[in-house]
């Protein structure tokens, strides 16, 4: 026994060397690469820009008093359907003091001249019935009575104007505000009790109303510069509603601006699209929008994975399988690409199998062990 016991030390020593050689020679060696493989696809390419911007009315018409003076009354609210001329306010007119002054005298002085007419006349006519003055005497009296007359109207109607904003005998009212156009009331910016002053050469007045016809939308935007080139009047437009998550409009390109406008240190260009108006759809004035551009197409063409070229001087290439992990190097011809898919015009088939590089992140991985 004594014997044996060194003898079975010496082998379990042994054991436990040979152990771990051949536990440190298997962790040294590299399981070997299993490439994936991906075929191409028949799908459609579609090249596009996306412009940020918002959908308005192609006109919005400030509505804006003919006197100055306090709101009286208002007759609409934002939201309301108005036709032209329809009245949108009624203002009550604070009238200039020295203004009223001067026209109350003119018209007492017209009045004063008008009397005096008349007694001119009566006399002229008596002396013409017994023959003592001409014709043409009596006619030319008879004539500045009437031009008295006139006098009065005038400065009566101006008087009036002055203290009510309307002419007497006459349906035309200054100090009621109408709708010029026909559409929707989009804001009324001001109370009843305000304050507002007229339109005129020297002041752009108070806005009391703004209306646009919602049936004439317009989406209005801005694109890069890196893009303005690739754009073309008539263009069509996929229309994306921040607001309505699901609903989508089409548009047409009718503008795009001449000069560029610089938006913190990058220049951008405004763009202008047609909106083709939805009858089951309530679009509102001010919804921010995107709106995709579409600059190329392919339908149903062959296309691979951007992820599985790989280039050398340039030239793009992919790698084909011929045998269980065995691959070739094939040149390929390539077309249009979206960003992710690219269309292969030559040098693959669709049942060919590419190789994914490994920088492609999803190509090798070792034998044995499953692809996510």
């Amino acid at each position: 026994m004594k014997r044996i016991l060194p003898f079975l030390i010496v082998v379990g020593i042994a054991a436990v060397f040979i152990g771990t050689l051949m536990f440190l020679y298997q962790k040294s060696q590299t399981a070997p690469i299993v490439f994936e493989t991906q075929q191409a696809v028949v799908t459609d390419i579609v090249k596009k820009t996306v412009a940020t911007g918002s959908l308005v009315p192609r006109q919005e018409i400030e509505i804006k008093p003919r006197v100055s003076g306090v709101i009286e009354s208002l007759h609409v609210e934002p939201g309301q359907l108005v036709a032209r001329d329809d009245l949108i306010a009624d203002i009550r007119i604070i009238p200039d003091m020295l203004s009223l002054n001067r026209a109350e005298s003119e018209l007492a002085t017209a009045r004063i001249e008008l009397e005096n007419a008349r007694r001119e006349r009566k006399r002229s006519r008596d002396l013409q019935a017994r023959a003592l003055i001409p014709e043409a005497e009596l006619s030319r009296v008879e004539l500045d009575f009437e031009l008295a007359q006139q006098k009065v109207n005038a400065a009566s109607n101006n008087l009036a104007l002055i203290k009510n904003g309307a002419i007497r005998k006459s349906n035309k009212v200054s100090n009621q505000v109408r709708s010029t156009v026909a559409g929707t009331v989009l804001d009324v910016p001001v109370e009843e009790g305000e304050s507002v002053i007229e339109s005129n050469t020297f002041n752009a007045g108070t806005t009391v109303a703004m209306v646009a016809d919602m049936n004439d939308m317009i989406f209005l935007g801005r694109v890069d510069e890196s893009e303005v080139g690739k754009l073309r009047e008539g263009m069509d437009l996929a229309i994306k509603i921040g607001a309505l998550d699901r609903e989508r409009l089409s548009g047409t390109l009718e503008y795009i601006a001449p000069k560029g406008v610089d938006n913190e240190g990058v220049i951008e260009f405004e763009i202008r699209a047609a909106i083709k108006p939805r009858p089951d759809l309530m679009v509102r004035a001010g919804y921010s929008a995107n709106a995709d551009i579409v600059l190329d197409r392919r339908d149903q063409v062959l296309a691979v994975s951007e992820s599985l070229l790989q280039f050398e001087d340039g030239e793009p290439y992919v790698e084909v399988e011929t045998g269980p992990q065995l691959f070739e190097r094939r040149a390929v011809e390539v077309g249009l690409s979206d960003g992710i898919n690219i269309e292969v015009l030559g040098g693959l088939d669709a049942d060919d199998k590419i190789k994914k590089p490994l920088s492609s992140g999803g190509g090798g991985k070792p034998r044995g062990q499953r692809g996510a």
